[in-house]
């Protein structure tokens, strides 16, 4: 089962509750994995502390130009639609920066004169956490267990995270469930993360920027076909999301986490708060029950 946890915008606490529920499923016995679609700027390894054993470098493919060939005819420049190709005088400039890799320059040239070559723009990691159950109580039964771990990278100064998370989304291993942690916004790298998931869970906030960025994730996911859920994070007591917000979208707020100076400290040192304070624990338990709950009802 593939869990893709997102937001509509950054700072929502999405990462939080991605590596936490991680660390839930692998307390009740299931063979979890947290994958880091969030390439500009992973940072869900700070908690889970992983043993990288794989580092795989990613690249597209571009044009280049075989000069001895070319006869300036524009046909490239012309089906290039993101100003990758340009065509200036009598000379065909080719900015590799802006290519998106679609190789429709490839298939209008009438005498063969681009070349393909390829640019790196990121690398793919991937490893183990060892967890342990019991919160670094080392008398209590249980042992360390393991949460698969998978997180891309994009290069600095690349503009495209798109080809980095597919490259990232071919090795998501086979575990019984499947924690993504998508970009924060509805764009296209979230989309493309999001795109595949069994579920959705989206990490908003009691503000008016919250509601009004998870009103347009929630039309994002639903145009996708995929049930989403809703958490509302550092949340007052009488926090509530306006009612219009679920008109035809078949969602529900499975789980309220309060504002916590705690959670937040733990949070800053690079920790777990599922392992480290019980009431927090109680609540992503609850919350992996009722996605379990969900997929058995989907499934009978």
């Amino acid at each position: 089962m593939r869990i893709a946890v997102a937001s509509g915008k950054g700072g929502t606490g999405k990462t939080t509750v991605a590596v936490n529920l991680a660390v839930s499923a692998m307390r009740v016995g299931l063979r979890a994995a947290y994958v880091d679609c969030d390439v500009e700027e992973p940072n869900g390894h700070i908690y889970l502390k992983p043993e990288k054993s794989l580092s795989l470098p990613v690249a597209v493919e571009v044009p280049e130009i075989d000069e001895s060939k070319c006869t300036v005819c524009g046909k490239c420049g012309e089906i290039c639609e993101f100003m990758a190709i340009a065509v200036l005088g009598d000379r065909v400039m080719v900015f590799p920066e802006l290519c998106h890799g679609c190789g429709g320059c490839f298939l209008v040239c009438p005498v063969d004169a681009m070349k393909r070559s390829s640019r790196h723009v990121g690398r793919v990691e991937a490893g183990i956490s060892k967890i342990d159950p019991c919160g670094g109580d080392r008398t209590a039964p249980g042992g360390d267990r393991d949460i698969s771990f998978v997180q891309g990278i994009l290069k600095v100064k690349e503009a495209m995270p798109l080809p980095v998370i597919r490259e990232v989304k071919k090795h998501i291993p086979d575990r019984d469930i499947v924690i993504i942690d998508c970009p924060p916004g509805n764009s296209c790298p979230m989309v493309e993360s999001v795109r595949g998931a069994d579920r959705v869970i989206l990490v908003t906030e009691p503000t008016p920027f919250g509601f009004n960025d998870l009103e347009i994730a929630l039309t994002t996911v639903r145009e996708m076909n995929i049930p989403v859920d809703i958490i509302l994070n550092r949340c007052d007591p009488g926090s509530s999301l306006p009612a219009d917000i679920f008109a035809g979208m078949g969602s529900d707020v499975i789980a309220r986490i309060p504002e916590s100076r705690e959670i937040a400290k733990i949070n800053s040192r690079g920790g777990m708060a599922a392992l480290e304070l019980p009431e927090f624990a109680g609540t992503m338990d609850r919350i992996l029950e009722k996605i379990l709950r969900a997929a058995r009802e989907v499934r009978r």
